[in-house]
């Protein structure tokens, strides 16, 4: 097989920060064939500064023949259609979160990708995330013994965004929020590690109606904040354990870790971001030590990961980890939470992965 022709559909802070600057990693496996934003001049910049073949402001151009991977960054918005059209026309699918809007969006994307062969790689990627796979394989030495209870947070600070120069608005729409942008990394982290949800119960509120951005090329916009932006959670797993989930866009720094598994003989505590962090661990006879994870990006979320497992997934034949399935799964907790904030009690979650 040769290099993977591919698309980057989406040009903006998340692609410029986080994916494009490590995409060299993946040299001789795939190259950069197309860019494709909304803005001619940010799109012509971006393909030119990351050595793109050619650029474009039309999504579908992704879908022609010359192109096998989309690498979907869009806003969350647009996610569900593009991912539609990219899997009816055969291309293999890298989608930032979430996948698709709904449970029925989803499941119109996994039956297309069936019918065309496409492999799907659904945002985020914490699965195949460092410090998240070397807390499974402590997990599965059973150090810590059995986990029957969890605390987790995905959360980022109060609106207007310093340093962050594309639309923050479609972040604040009525479709998205915190739990969607935020709350999945612990949600996908979670359920990886420990099983399917089974029961949800969660309370909402909205903190603010709306801000103005205060520098970049949208300053002095005004921003409606149309979703909850502060959520808490509580998950039954399906093996038993007890799940706390905090997801809002109203948390300046939380003090704890990421992600914290209490087990009968110990707690494994990391970042569920940073992957350069390394995994804290306790037992009654080492008390706390600290687990060094191998890692390639100096600091913060390594995303090129998820396309790194898709190229390796469309090489080796194999299904992957970061499941289209899992997606959905997480998808229907969302919406199980949204349900029981509504009308206060506990609803069950009827999928698993």
């Amino acid at each position: 097989m040769g290099e993977l022709r591919v698309a980057i559909v989406g040009p903006g802070d998340v692609a410029r920060r986080d994916y494009l600057p490590e995409f060299h990693r993946l040299a001789r496996r795939a190259r950069l064939e197309l860019v494709c934003g909304r803005s001619p001049e940010r799109v012509a910049r971006v393909a030119a500064e990351f050595g793109a073949g050619r650029w474009s402001t039309d999504w579908r151009d992704a879908l022609g023949d010359d192109i096998d991977v989309v690498v979907n960054l869009t806003p969350a918005p647009a996610h569900g259609e593009i991912n539609l059209a990219a899997v009816e026309a055969g291309k293999h699918l890298y989608s930032e979160k979430p996948v698709a809007r709904d449970r029925d969006e989803g499941a119109r994307i996994a039956d297309a990708a069936a019918a065309s062969g496409s492999t799907v790689v659904a945002a985020p990627s914490v699965m195949v995330f460092p410090q998240v796979r070397r807390a499974s394989d402590l997990l599965a030495t059973g150090m810590i013994g059995t986990v029957h209870s969890v605390r987790a947070h995905g959360t980022a600070p109060p609106p207007p965004w310093t340093g962050y120069d594309s639309d923050s608005s479609p972040y604040f729409g009525a479709e998205v929020g915190p739990l969607s942008d935020m709350g999945v990394y612990p949600l996908h982290a979670i359920t990886g590690l420990l099983g399917p949800a089974v029961e949800v119960a969660a309370m909402s509120e909205r903190t603010r109606d709306e801000f103005t951005v205060v520098e970049g090329p949208f300053a002095g916009e005004r921003v409606a904040v149309e979703s909850d932006d502060n959520w808490q959670l509580i998950m039954r797993l399906d093996g038993g354990a007890l799940s706390a989930v905090q997801s809002s866009f109203c948390t300046r720094q939380p003090a704890g870790p990421d992600l914290e598994l209490n087990g009968e003989l110990g707690t494994i505590a990391l970042s569920l971001i940073d992957g350069s962090h390394p995994v804290r661990v306790f037992t009654d006879d080492t008390g706390w030590f600290e687990e060094p994870v191998a890692h390639v990006r100096p600091g913060g979320p390594d995303h090129l990961l998820g396309v790194e497992h898709l190229v390796d997934c469309i090489e080796g034949r194999r299904p992957p980890i970061i499941s289209l399935g899992h997606a959905l799964h997480v998808i229907d907790i969302r919406t199980a939470a949204a349900e029981s904030a509504r009308t206060g009690r506990m609803v069950d979650v009827k999928s698993a992965f």
